[in-house]
């Protein structure tokens, strides 16, 4: 896997991926940037919110649940003091199925977190990561 970040100006970057897409990321006024683009940081949360969502559906799907939806919802606290790593993160997923097992959504998020979501394992060894869920029934 490979990835380029190319410095625009200020503190706006540009970041291409191997796969050949482009994210623009910029700092906060207050920091030098023009808030043109999201946070380094908040790039990090999404990546795992992503890793943990593909994750969880997939586990679902090769389960044969009915899912039409999957919404992972993250708060995370910072170190208050550089570097200010991640220190608790918590994902809520809202599952949106027909007929969804509670515990097999559990179980799916359970895998995701342990042993399949790289970005999450990875984050968890400065983070207290948890979950927790709600499911929606589908019309």
């Amino acid at each position: 896997m490979k990835a380029r970040v190319k410095w625009v100006d200020g503190r706006m970057f540009v970041g291409e991926s191997g796969s050949g897409h482009a994210v623009i990321m910029d700092g906060a006024p207050e920091a030098g940037g023009r808030n043109l683009g999201i946070r380094p940081m908040e790039m990090l949360l999404i990546g795992m919110g992503g890793c943990t969502g593909f994750d969880v559906v997939m586990i679902l799907e090769k389960g044969r649940q009915a899912i039409t939806d999957c919404v992972a919802e993250i708060e995370a606290e910072r170190a208050e003091t550089d570097p200010k790593v991640f220190t608790r993160i918590h994902v809520h997923f809202v599952v949106t199925g027909r007929g969804l097992d509670p515990a097999k959504v559990e179980r799916a998020i359970a895998l995701s977190a342990e042993k399949y979501c790289s970005a999450s394992i990875m984050l968890g060894a400065t983070a207290a990561i948890t979950h927790d869920f709600e499911i929606v029934e589908a019309p």
